[in-house]
């Protein structure tokens, strides 16, 4: 399941619009970070942690905010 998710990310990267995928208020992006996630903690923990910093994408967050080890 882990790659199958890296793989719909990669793809939501190739097609989602400029507009969509060029506001993201963090580094690295959200796709990055779920991909950095889900590698490292595996599906569910890995979609756990990229939802929940989904979540945060809103004023006043953003900024620096790397996967945890």
């Amino acid at each position: 399941m882990a790659w199958l998710s890296i793989k719909m990310i990669g793809l939501y990267r190739s097609l989602a619009p400029d507009s969509i995928r060029g506001r993201c208020r963090y580094k690295p992006t959200c796709s990055a970070y779920a991909i950095s996630v889900i590698r490292r903690h595996g599906f569910l923990k890995g979609w756990k942690l990229a939802l929940e910093r989904i979540s945060r994408c809103r004023p006043p967050y953003g900024g620096r905010d790397l996967p945890p080890l």
